[in-house]
């Protein structure tokens, strides 16, 4: 049977590993999070862009059928879907590691 003093000296080797991991695993949900907060954020300004343009039914309007142009202009629209696809896609990443 082990000694106290033995599993005392055991679990202080072991906690600053543990502290570590915990420190680092909180430091990837931090990062994730603030990168899911700003693709979200892009993403509602993407869908702020039809608003109006898509009914309950998820039916377009007229409008939109006819040609669709984001009030911010195309290449801003497109900037920020390209964006949306960086934060998702660097988001992906890091969890993958």
């Amino acid at each position: 049977m082990p000694k106290m003093e033995d599993e005392m000296a055991e679990n202080e080797q072991n906690s600053p590993q543990s502290s570590s991991s915990i420190t680092e695993l909180q430091n990837f949900k931090n990062i994730n999070n603030s990168l899911m907060h700003d693709a979200l954020n892009v993403w509602a300004e993407l869908w702020a862009e039809l608003d109006g343009q898509v009914g309950p039914d998820q039916k377009l309007s007229l409008d939109i059928e006819n040609g669709f142009k984001p009030s911010c202009g195309w290449s801003q629209y497109l900037e920020k879907m390209w964006v949306l696809w960086y934060y998702l896609d660097f988001s992906k990443r890091i969890s993958q590691q």
